[in-house]
């Protein structure tokens, strides 16, 4: 079974890993920048209207909806 739902559709509270980023490369390389790349394991903090603040080897980044719904994520268990 297939769980993996985009970024902006990851309810607030959750850990779960990126799995896959849909986008070119220079989404992939801002990612990187951001410490996020496939298999990163994030805390997703706050879901906002137009965004997500994501927690990630103790950083806090704040992702525009653009983004967050490029990126498919598999939800970790607790």
């Amino acid at each position: 079974m297939d769980n993996r739902d985009t970024l902006d559709h990851i309810p607030a509270g959750t850990r779960a890993r990126i799995a896959q980023i849909q986008g070119g490369k220079l989404l992939t390389r801002r990612l990187l920048a951001l410490g996020l790349r496939v298999g990163s394991e994030i805390l997703v903090v706050q879901q906002r209207r137009r965004g997500v603040v994501v927690a990630s080897a103790g950083c806090r980044v704040a992702l525009g909806g653009t983004i967050a719904e490029k990126l498919l994520m598999q939800p970790l268990d607790s």
